[in-house]
């Protein structure tokens, strides 16, 4: 039997405005404005993406990782 597990997100704020998007395409049509300071709980930061869930209603999406505070 496999167990499943779960990633405990890691809190991340936005350091300036960003546009969420449902993948890793700055091409697309983003479905979530961010403001500076919102809260991404992330559960991926690669290839210059992060990965998770944010703003009030916690839509699930990418953020560019340079949006971030470090």
């Amino acid at each position: 039997m496999i167990a499943s597990h779960y990633a405990e997100p890691l809190l991340r704020h936005l350091g300036e405005a960003a546009p969420l998007f449902a993948s890793r395409d700055a091409e697309a049509e983003p479905i979530a404005q961010l403001a500076k300071g919102d809260e991404l709980a992330m559960l991926d930061n690669s290839l210059g993406w992060a990965w998770g869930y944010a703003g009030k209603d916690r839509r699930v999406g990418y953020v560019r990782a340079s949006a971030l505070k470090p």
